[in-house]
């Protein structure tokens, strides 16, 4: 099994770089890999991991828990997309027909969506906006929507806040997907203090300090009646299920059995150039910044 799960892994990276221009083909494999996924039978969540669209395994796992929990209703929103053309739902969308909203806070990035050849093919809306926890609430209400399968925020610095702040009763996602900040470690419960105008590389040029740590995210997503199911290999993002729709395939995790430490190296240095830090150098070049203990509300160092 660990032979054929590992074959199945490779087979998905190496062909998809080899037709990463094609997106024909690349439906061909996802589809393929995602009609394949039953053989694992295997019970670690990243073994169902592969990459169409997605940034990294995103694309399998959410294949993978479509299929194994209740979907209400097969829509998606997704917010922090840039243009979309490397996004955690495209492929749910593309290969399962879903309908989504998605937003991004470049006016450009929605303008190049729309130039998109298949744009018109799918059921997608799309709104430029800033998201903050001021706003959040309101334009979810506007787009009407309830009860959906997926939610996947990601906008780099406010996402614990975000997170805090939604009211989730009316739209009472299956399945939450949160960017975590693995740098951050995995035994506080911290996030970047509250900013609503935070933007990343403003904030510490390295571009490490944005974000909230696992256990931060999952504290919230436990209090608003959701369950960590599991990580990314790569360590970037936490994937939630609603708690009355775990069952014995999909459970219910510790942090300590999901945290997966990050490996990719983006630290940029005082002239916004790659510097590639790795491992603690990443910790160590942010260390005594604050953050905010999302328990107790009190302002800490990192």
């Amino acid at each position: 099994m660990t032979l054929l799960k590992n074959i199945i892994r490779k087979f998905a990276y190496v062909v998809a770089a080899a037709v990463k221009e094609d997106e024909t083909e690349l439906m061909a494999l996802g589809s393929l890999l995602s009609k394949q996924q039953w053989l694992l039978n295997s019970p670690d969540f990243n073994d169902y991991e592969f990459k169409i669209f997605s940034q990294w395994g995103d694309d399998g796992l959410i294949q993978y828990l479509i299929k194994h929990i209740k979907i209400e209703n097969e829509i998606f929103i997704e917010f922090g997309v840039e243009d979309y053309s490397e996004a955690t739902t495209r492929f749910l969308m593309m290969h399962n027909n879903w309908k989504g909203f998605i937003m991004d806070g470049s006016e450009q990035n929605m303008a190049r969506l729309k130039t998109k050849n298949w744009y018109w093919k799918y059921s997608l809306k799309n709104k430029a906006v800033f998201i903050t926890k001021e706003n959040i609430n309101g334009l979810l209400t506007e787009t009407g929507l309830k009860n959906i399968g997926l939610l996947h925020i990601d906008i780099d610095g406010n996402d614990a806040h975000v997170l805090a702040e939604l009211d989730l009763k009316e739209l009472n996602p299956s399945i939450i997907i949160m960017e975590y900040n693995a740098v951050f470690g995995k035994e506080r419960t911290i996030s970047v203090p509250y900013d609503k105008d935070f933007f990343r590389t403003d904030k510490h040029y390295s571009n490490l300090y944005f974000g909230a740590s696992l256990p931060a995210l999952t504290y919230i997503a436990n209090n608003k009646g959701y369950g960590l199911v599991g990580c990314t290999l790569a360590g970037n993002n936490a994937y939630y299920v609603r708690k009355d729709l775990l069952n014995e395939t999909i459970r219910e995790k510790t942090i300590a059995e999901a945290f997966i430490m990050s490996k990719f190296r983006e630290s940029r240095d005082k002239n916004f150039g790659l510097s590639y830090l790795d491992g603690n150098e990443r910790y160590e070049m942010i260390k005594g910044l604050d953050v905010i203990n999302v328990k107790t509300n009190e302002i800490e160092k990192l």
